[in-house]
């Protein structure tokens, strides 16, 4: 199930498929659940691939399966893959039964063609229902809502009702929590706001170098919305954002019925143009835009495809950091546009990527954040006065003499086909109570969500995580660390001779 209203709730389900089981003599053996998934692909199902791989290995001690209705089988894009998962069980011997169709699978013509139709309806009906949340959210954004993400340096996010009227500004972690709520952007404090319109000054009236930028920022020990130091990648964002000028963009990039990531037109992103209180002048945002554009084209074909010849010789691997972080260098954006992809542009200068080299700065920001989770762990326990000690070679935190805690970070990562995963490493050598899961957004750059997993109930050394993962994970998640501070909190019990 992808959603837990109505009749498909796992419980609902299984509530008809044990009266179908019980009308007609059948006893359930086994049961397999994807709760909270699309049907869109097999991939994230592992349900259904677990199915399919047990039969396939002659490892199922039934005949039957029973399945809610067709649509529950998958909403596949092609009927034939839905057909195909259910010939695999055919060939081994395995009938599948829905119990809330009005026709037998018996495969008789009559039950052939409805099912040939309703695998098409079931997926028509997701790609009609891609098109009205499309839509829905399109007009959200030119209504001047914001659809996720944080706000960047020198704004805020605030939370509005229905009627328009602001409720407070939301910090770094917080969701609204009520349905007709919205998030709009508004301008940050006063001493930000005056930051961001030096670094458009300092680029378009001084010359300067988003390298150079970022230096400065870090000599007077300015830091990013996210608590980081700047880098010329952070600089050279914060100049091409239109959010700046009050301008509402989406839809640079989509992934609709989960089949591919695709990197959109300009023309085909959804535009909101004086959405939010700009806090950076029209006509000095666009002269930055400019700066950008000559700077872009005053390299040919064979200068770019040279700088990024003499930067595999200086680093001996190419990535979008590396070019990003060069200052004789145009932006990785740049050799996209220019080349078609980044790929192509490292095959003309003799770079085969065998890895994808980004994990090493993403290795060196993932240290960083782990640290400075660490310290809003201790100062959080030590606020609500509780005692916190790290062992200094473990890294492992002992909390009020009670509990121990291993704080592990997981890595976004992406499937060829799509899916979203975490991969995780518990640390079983030194038997923490509570592994605390911090997961990571797609950017690895900020906390998602954070899992608190008691090690008593963990049963496998290593865990990888989708974007949904069924109630016996998902009941130890939590969008902050207040919970496990909640834990270590002392409370004054009474003593009663």
């Amino acid at each position: 199930m992808s959603t837990d209203h109505q009749r498909y709730s796992t419980e609902n389900q299984s509530d008809a498929i044990a009266r179908y089981a019980d009308e007609r003599g059948y006893q359930i053996t086994k049961t397999y659940t994807d709760a909270g998934k699309s049907g869109l692909r097999i991939e994230g199902r592992d349900g259904l691939t677990q199915l399919l791989e047990d039969i396939q290995a002659g490892k199922t001690d039934f005949k039957t399966v029973l399945v809610y209705d067709i649509s529950r089988w998958g909403r596949f894009q092609d009927a034939d893959e839905s057909a195909y998962y259910e010939y695999i069980c055919k060939r081994a011997g395995i009938a599948v039964e829905y119990c809330a169709e009005q026709f037998e699978n018996d495969g008789s013509p009559v039950s052939t063609i409805v099912k040939g139709v309703k695998r098409a309806m079931a997926g028509e009906y997701s790609r009609e229902l891609s098109q009205k949340v499309f839509a829905g959210q399109s007009r959200l954004i030119e209504m001047g809502y914001r659809q996720g993400g944080p706000p960047g340096f020198g704004l805020r996010r605030m939370l509005i009702d229905e009627a328009g009227n602001q409720k407070g500004v939301l910090t770094r972690g917080e969701h609204k929590s009520i349905q007709t709520d919205r998030v709009t952007l508004v301008p940050g404090p006063d001493d930000e706001i005056a930051v961001v319109n030096q670094v458009f000054r300092s680029f378009v009236d001084d010359n300067k170098t988003e390298a150079a930028i970022a230096a400065d920022l870090n000599t007077k020990g300015i830091k990013t919305d996210l608590d980081r130091d700047w880098t010329p990648s952070v600089v050279r964002q914060l100049l091409s954002n239109e959010k700046y000028i009050g301008n509402n963009i989406w839809n640079r990039n989509s992934f609709k019925l989960k089949k591919r990531h695709v990197r959109n037109r300009p023309e085909n992103w959804v535009r909101s143009v004086g959405a939010f209180e700009a806090i950076v002048d029209a006509g000095l945002f666009a002269a930055a835009q400019a700066v950008f554009t000559a700077r872009a084209q005053r390299y040919s074909d064979e200068e770019m495809l040279d700088g990024l010849r003499d930067a595999l010789e200086t680093h001996g691997f190419l990535s979008g950091f590396v070019i990003n972080e060069a200052n004789a260098l145009p932006s990785s954006g740049a050799y996209q546009s220019r080349f078609g992809s980044l790929l192509r542009a490292y095959k003309l200068v003799g770079f085969t990527p065998d890895r994808d080299y980004r994990y090493i700065e993403i290795n060196k920001r993932l240290r960083k954040i782990h640290s400075g989770i660490i310290h809003e762990t201790v100062d959080g326990i030590e606020q609500i006065g509780g005692h916190i000690q790290q062992d200094a070679k473990s890294g492992l935190l002992t909390i009020n003499h009670e509990f121990s805690a291993s704080i592990v970070i997981a890595r976004y990562t992406q499937t060829g086909a799509g899916a979203y995963r975490w991969n995780i490493r518990l640390d079983t050598g030194h038997l923490p109570d509570i592994t605390v899961v911090v997961r990571m957004d797609q950017a690895n750059e900020t906390p998602l969500d954070y899992y608190l997993l008691p090690t008593a109930d963990m049963t496998l050394p290593k865990m990888r995580l989708s974007e949904s993962n069924g109630l016996s994970l998902d009941a130890y998640r939590f969008d902050d660390l207040n919970h496990f501070f909640s834990m270590a909190e002392r409370t004054s019990i009474l003593e009663i001779a």
